[in-house]
């Protein structure tokens, strides 16, 4: 579809931080400018991506190097698991 939104994300290792495009079809965005709104009033989104598109933007950030801070995503859960795993492990097969 040419006019599906994509925003990739690129390391930029020269100044310690992650570069952002923004394109549809042949149009990309310019930088983007942020305006004062009043406490209360409507903010519409910056801009909408479908799930393809936010994937394709979270594995850029994670080819980045970027990570989740907690670790409670499924490389936590699955880390936590292994752990456990290896504790029961160690009680069921302990030489007696």
């Amino acid at each position: 579809m040419l006019n599906k939104l994509n925003v990739r994300a690129y390391a930029a290792n020269w100044h310690n931080g992650v570069e952002f495009l923004i394109k549809q079809g042949n149009a990309t965005a310019e930088p983007i400018i942020m305006q004062e709104r009043k406490e209360a009033e409507f903010k519409e989104p910056s801009f909408h991506l479908d799930n393809d598109a936010a994937q394709v933007l979270m594995d850029d950030l994670w080819n980045s190097g970027l990570r989740p801070t907690e670790g409670t995503g499924s490389a936590g859960a699955l880390a936590a698991t292994q752990r456990h795993l290896e504790d029961m492990r160690t009680l069921v097969f302990k030489p007696k």
